[in-house]
């Protein structure tokens, strides 16, 4: 799938920039809109992003092509890829009235919520976006008018969209609370897979006391995570109560349905003997102190020890979190998933995540000119095609992915492969957007790339995730899941709404870790505890999504 051609002649875009000027709008959603700023033939685009150290996004393969292709010269802002950095730069920017043309973000770093949304559309920073999608965006609108979800995510009680959200249609994104251990070291010390909390609890006294890697020291860590990708309490948790997804240290729902009624299960019994157990692995050091304080930049150098394997599990979404695939030494290849726990009580769920983000990562400001936000609708329109989306997310054909050979294998074993991503050790640096780029990513579309069926390879990663994940989704209960990604709330009620979830996020946080770390006592502190969730406004906050909820639901 070579990229075709789009070039647009600098007398269009001139006179694009001349309609600005003149206070006309032939592109929706531009009253007002400053003036172009033209650098030859292409319109300037100002944009915050985040970056990894090894993304130079002004010289990236990607940028230079779409840069081409939409006559845009694009002037980067990067933050980091530690969340809390880069929503402070962002949040600074807003504040402070200097924010660019365009937020192009990523979910799991610093994606705008709906509460976010609504707040800056009001104020008029958030450009809406419908007209221009009619307009200039046929693959957007197509994917909006297919897609219930995806719309119902998209349109603001107010009809605008004000931000668009990625689309990944994500299989093993989907069941997220995950547990990785070390197969290796399970087989060494003649220990089977764990099937319960206290099976788990034998296994990780084993790592830490058994000398697994056999350098005669006593530097295994049991269990270890960091903050940023920790499914921590959600998997463990999982044994005693079903924890929303996102029931971990950053917590983005605390709510699930009983029967169409929304209500939180932090306050629970079942809660309070799943934080019990946790802070007993805690206390006899089988979870690593620097799980509830460490980056991910941090885990990472842990994983990757060049003395010694360290890590014997790790609760995280997939193991290149926490150890560098294709390592020289294999360790990468040492971990398995291990399936959800069952608790004394019988009880075994999982954590569902919405199988695409429900953050928002596509943001025209007020700031962009008419040209600009045609330039960038456009660009997007683009990366919704699949031969974009293959682009946007692995780089240019013959770079980060080829065409398929007669002898290759598709995800779905059931199709024939149409794409197939090349591993990262046969390519270079800095040639793709990759999560920054995910906007249609379709389950035809994912499952259609072709992947070896060696899964512990770096390019059968996908068949590895795709097959670990197998054992997590009959632990679901999808009849809790609240579905926040649907659901919006009243916009007279946002900014209470924002502050009430605000409040008792950190409130939670931090009395679950409280709790966990001995700090506070689980047996004559609980009840306290769960009456500070009222204090703070947990029967409103519930009642304010009921309402939303309801109004959600289909026919309403």
């Amino acid at each position: 799938m070579k990229p075709h051609s789009s070039r647009t002649g600098i007398a269009a875009v001139v006179a694009t920039a001349a309609l600005v000027a003149a206070g006309c709008s032939s592109g929706g959603s531009t009253a007002g809109a400053p003036q172009a700023k033209m650098e030859g033939d292409k319109v300037v685009i100002s944009v915050m992003a985040p970056a990894n150290p090894d993304m130079e996004l002004s010289t990236n393969k990607v940028t230079t092509l779409l840069s081409d292709k939409f006559k845009i010269k694009f002037q980067f802002q990067s933050t980091t890829m530690d969340g809390a950095a880069a929503k402070e730069k962002r949040q600074i920017a807003i504040s402070s009235g200097d924010y660019p043309d365009l937020f192009l973000l990523i979910p799991y770093v610093d994606a705008f919520t709906k509460t976010d949304l609504q707040k800056l559309g009001k104020q008029g920073v958030a450009v809406p976006l419908e007209e221009l999608i009619k307009q200039h965006a046929p693959n957007i609108q197509k994917a909006l008018d297919s897609n219930s979800v995806l719309k119902a995510m998209s349109t603001a009680p107010d009809g605008h969209i004000y931000a668009l959200p990625q689309w990944s249609d994500c299989y093993h994104c989907t069941y997220p609370n995950k547990l990785w251990i070390n197969s290796a070291w399970l087989k060494k010390l003649d220990l089977s897979m764990p099937k319960t909390t206290e099976e788990l609890r034998t296994v990780l006294r084993a790592f830490k006391t058994k000398d697994p890697n056999g350098n005669g020291k006593a530097d295994e860590i049991p269990m270890t995570t960091d903050t940023q990708d920790s499914t921590l309490i959600g998997y463990l948790m999982g044994a005693f109560a079903y924890a929303p997804y996102g029931a971990t240290n950053g917590v983005p729902s605390l709510l699930e349905l009983n029967g169409g009624k929304v209500s939180t299960p932090v306050d629970k019994p079942e809660w309070r003997e799943g934080l019990k157990y946790i802070k007993s692995l805690y206390q006899e050091g089988l979870i690593d102190q620097a799980s509830f304080t460490q980056n991910a930049e941090a885990l990472q150098a842990v994983g990757n020890d060049p003395d010694a394997v360290r890590i014997g599990s790790s609760p995280v979404l997939w193991p290149g979190i926490f150890v560098q695939l294709s390592s020289k030494d294999g360790r990468d290849k040492q971990y398995d998933a291990t399936p959800p726990l069952t608790g004394p009580g019988g009880k075994s769920y999982t954590g569902y995540n919405n199988p695409t983000s429900i953050g928002y990562t596509f943001m025209l400001t007020n700031k962009s000119s008419e040209a600009a936000r045609i330039a960038a609708i456009k660009m997007l329109d683009y990366i919704y095609t699949d031969e974009g989306q293959i682009i946007a997310n692995s780089g240019p054909e013959g770079v980060g992915w080829v065409k398929p050979g007669d002898d290759d294998v598709a995800l779905d074993t059931k199709v024939k492969p149409t794409w197939k991503p090349l591993p990262s050790t046969e390519t270079a640096k800095n040639i793709a957007w990759s999560s920054m780029g995910q906007y249609n990513v379709t389950l035809a579309l994912r499952n259609a790339q072709a992947v070896p069926m060696e899964v512990y390879s770096e390019a059968g990663l996908e068949r590895r995730l795709f097959q670990a994940t197998q054992q997590y989704e009959p632990h679901v209960d999808k009849a809790r899941v609240f579905p926040e990604a649907q659901v919006w709330t009243d916009p007279s009620v946002v900014s209470e709404l924002a502050t009430l979830k605000t409040n008792l996020d950190s409130y939670v946080n931090q009395g679950q870790l409280a709790f966990i770390t001995g700090s506070k006592n689980i047996d004559t502190e609980w009840d306290a505890w769960v009456k500070g969730l009222d204090g703070l406004g947990m029967k409103r906050y519930l009642e304010l999504n009921q309402q939303a909820y309801d109004k959600a639901r289909p026919g309403n």
